[in-house]
């Protein structure tokens, strides 16, 4: 979820080519819950499972779509949550509730029939669990494929690591990346490709999009801190809905004309848990902490083995898949012989 600032901000378009010999930091739990919503059966709404019952549909992404970065020449280095603040606790709890309610919607719209409806509500019904998110970190150490633990929210480590210089770019669907200092954010990185509009037999081409931050703040005519405060009176995770009868658009005016937290909340009409000074103080100076980016050693035989044998996934494409990723590590590894011998 998080901030919405799609009215305020163009991204400029890019093609995946655009990208090859980049690094980005990607926000591993936001990209896990797209692929648990996304690829589903679009008949019955139910995500993809293995020979045991068990889901899959996060690791068939997770598999399918790095691969597609790394084919790319993109680098991804996955960053995971840690702990949320303390006031991000309501918000789940709301989110719980939201996704119980989808599934009990989902239920009804499949005795009735409703096929739009049940996608709908079975993709609002997705949940990531500890189980989850532990196979996908084996599948990732499997690939070879770079990762790494946030102390607390995975976008603003993503954030730290552009500004170390660690990555080009945060990736992430949502714009608090911005909000957290990313100099760079690239969305679609995960979900680009065809995709059906709802209740429309008819597709889109969804293509990456690179926002970089200080020509969204040259755009606005504001500072971060405004942008952050922006934020908030829009609404972020830690304070959804934002305050009542602000938009985008009335948010920008106001922090223009106020220039700090203190004077854009005074008068304020607030119904959140966290107070505006909170939140604001937790995207500005965020948990974060400094990491070594290991390039691991895949083990591409036993990555086969958990994916065709343990998970039930087609051998054939699982094969195909693997054999362009060996050929891609052994071209980067004759590649850096040459250099060396021509050195």
């Amino acid at each position: 979820m998080g901030v919405n600032l799609s009215e305020l901000v163009s991204p400029r378009e890019a093609e995946f080519q655009d990208l090859a010999g980049r690094s980005v930091a990607i926000d591993a739990h936001n990209t896990l819950y797209q692929f648990l919503s996304i690829i589903r059966d679009r008949m019955t709404g139910e995500p993809l499972r293995d020979s045991k019952g068990r889901i899959t549909s996060h690791l068939s992404g997770l598999f399918y779509r790095t691969s597609r970065m790394i084919e790319a020449g993109i680098t991804p280095v996955y960053v995971f949550d840690g702990e949320p603040p303390e006031f991000k606790r309501k918000t789940a709890e709301q989110r719980r509730e939201i996704r119980e309610e989808a599934e009990r919607k989902w239920k009804e719209a499949l005795e009735k029939g409703e096929r739009e409806k049940v996608m709908t509500y079975a993709q609002g019904a997705a949940r990531l669990t500890g189980e989850m998110i532990e196979d996908a970190k084996r599948v990732l150490d499997m690939m070879g494929v770079a990762w790494v633990q946030a102390p607390s929210e995975g976008e603003a480590q993503a954030a730290y690591m552009v500004g170390k210089g660690q990555v080009w770019a945060s990736g992430s669907q949502d714009w608090d990346s911005l909000l957290f200092g990313a100099e760079r954010l690239v969305r679609n990185l995960t979900v680009s490709g065809r995709r059906k509009i709802p209740r429309r037999e008819s597709y889109i081409v969804v293509k990456p999009e690179i926002v970089e931050l200080r020509d969204v703040l040259a755009g606005l005519g504001i500072t971060r801190e405004q942008l952050v405060c922006l934020g908030i009176l829009v609404g972020t995770d830690y304070n959804p809905g934002g305050v009542k009868g602000i938009g985008p658009k009335g948010a920008l005016k106001i922090v223009r004309e106020k220039k700090n937290v203190e004077e854009v909340f005074h008068g304020v009409e607030w119904e959140h848990e966290a107070t505006p000074e909170e939140i604001f103080e937790f995207f500005m100076n965020p948990p974060v902490k400094d990491v070594e980016v290991k390039v691991r050693e895949p083990d591409f035989a036993r990555l086969e083995g958990l994916l065709v044998e343990e998970y039930s996934f087609s051998r054939e494409r699982i094969e195909n898949t693997i054999r362009k990723l060996r050929e891609i590590r052994e071209k980067g590894r004759q590649t850096g012989l040459e250099r060396f011998l021509g050195g």
